[in-house]
């Protein structure tokens, strides 16, 4: 609550003084009228990378919620909006074609039609990931220490990461050093996050000592973006989706030092939806909300700095984590997900059991084979994890009769891409061998991974 003012009494009226920056105190049954030109101002601010005062903090507390009194009970656009369709006439960003645009945005998670970040960001996030490493509650480095994996959202997103987390737990390919810890919770949207005092803090924080581990451990997080009910056009209700999720990126960091990498996620379909909650087209341009976070961060914004090089850290690198949204029974091309009605509760937003297992299971497949996620997600053995084996060494991975758990040779036992000379001499060269179920790209391995032994040369360094 705000601190008490200096009180002047004039012709016997009492008279408050305001200092600048500081709160106006609530009377009960009245409401501190706000202006929204100063809390926009206040926003910048946080985009420029500024830290706030606890009185600027708690003024720009007051005016999300003044603007979440405003909005209950009024309808999306005016009544506009995409229920109870099992398809709508939007195109998923992964499906866009050559100069194809949605209101002035181009395709491609990280624009410019790309669904892969730029070199660069790659690079960084290599760099980021590679201090993603077991640490002791202190958040000291420590061989037996853990690496944690947090949900921040709302309660799709706890539902979701919740069936995530009891697959993942139980997968042979799940790291022994990484625990899991659905911090989301229901009712919990972006702007319920957005101040540091804010109640889905505390109670991650219960979660996390209930986990056994404490703040200095969590070291990466999947975030869900969304709001309750968005109102207007794209650039408004996004942009206040940006600034929202920007001041929980940054308050996380915060609150996690050791909080290296986010993944961020947009919304599932939502023309099933029944209500105002969060429909169509709202649902499906929640993902701009994520690039353009990720695009301004690529850019130097410095209030999404995550390098102490280059200056304070202000926020954890950036990354798409699984893109969820695809056109209801239409579908998307590049993997063919599709939404159903099953797939949702009775008000078309909550997802049913099989929707939740449908995010659960992306979410798994994304952290066990992409090429960075892997570094910290994947089982890994004590020794040879980094080999480097020179060209002569003549090392033997012996495939035959083996599974793909249980690899005689530690370092063919993950990921990466591999160079070897196939036994006839032909010059096999094999890329992202992958030791999980799914496609064995290489001459002499096949779906079950059985082989002849291979006998190098072998050169490279394993890609973890």
């Amino acid at each position: 609550m705000a601190k008490a003012f200096s009180i002047a009494i004039v012709a016997c009226a009492s008279v408050i003084a305001v200092l600048p920056g500081r709160v106006l105190p609530e009377e009960p049954g009245r409401e501190t009228k706000i202006d929204f030109n100063r809390a926009r101002q206040l926003i910048q601010r946080i985009r420029s990378g500024d830290t706030l005062t606890p009185d600027e903090e708690a003024y720009l507390k007051q005016a999300r919620t003044q603007r979440l009194r405003d909005r209950s009970g009024r309808t999306n656009r005016d009544g506009a909006g995409s229920y109870g369709q099992s398809s709508v006439n939007l195109v998923p960003l992964t499906d866009f074609v050559t100069s194809q645009t949605y209101k002035g945005e181009d395709g491609g998670l990280y624009g410019g039609g790309k669904n892969e970040p730029p070199l660069t960001h790659q690079l960084a996030a290599a760099s980021q990931m590679e201090k993603v490493v077991p640490r002791d509650a202190a958040g000291n480095p420590a061989s037996d220490g853990r690496i944690v994996f947090v949900s921040i959202s709302m309660s799709n997103a706890t539902q979701e990461f919740s069936v995530f987390k009891q697959l993942a737990d139980k997968d042979n390919f799940k790291s022994s050093a990484l625990t899991i810890v659905d911090c989301a919770q229901g009712g919990q949207a972006m702007r319920q996050w957005a101040s540091p005092d804010a109640q889905p803090w505390s109670v991650a924080e219960r979660r996390l000592s209930a986990a056994g581990v404490s703040n200095s451990q969590v070291q990466v997080a999947w975030v869900k973006l969304a709001n309750v009910r968005p109102q207007g056009e794209l650039q408004q209700h996004g942009r206040e989706l940006y600034d929202d999720t920007l001041r929980v990126l940054q308050i996380a960091r915060q609150r996690f030092p050791n909080l290296r990498v986010v993944y961020l996620a947009s919304r599932t379909y939502g023309g099933y939806a029944t209500n105002t909650l969060n429909p169509e087209p709202y649902a499906y341009e929640s993902a701009f909300a994520c690039r353009w976070l990720i695009q301004d961060q690529i850019k130097g914004e410095k209030g999404l700095n995550y390098d102490a090089e280059r200056g304070v850290v202000k926020a954890p690198l950036l990354l798409w984590g699984p893109y969820l949204w695809a056109n209801g029974v239409k579908g998307r091309m590049h993997d063919g997900l599709v939404w159903e009605r099953q797939d949702f509760a009775g008000d078309g937003t909550h997802p049913s059991r099989s929707g939740r297992e449908k995010v659960a299971r992306q979410l798994l497949e994304f952290f066990k084979d992409d090429s960075l996620a892997k570094s910290w997600f994947v089982r890994r053995d004590a020794s040879g994890l980094e080999d480097t084996l020179d060209e002569d060494s003549g090392n033997t991975i012996d495939l035959s009769d083996a599974k793909w758990t249980t690899l005689k040779s530690p370092w063919a036992s993950y990921f990466g891409t591999h160079y070897a000379n196939s036994p006839g001499g032909a010059g096999t060269a094999w890329q992202t061998v992958r030791s999980y179920g799914g496609t064995h790209v290489g001459l002499h391995v096949d779906d079950n991974g059985s082989a002849p032994p291979l006998k190098g040369p072998f050169t490279g360094k394993e890609i973890r």
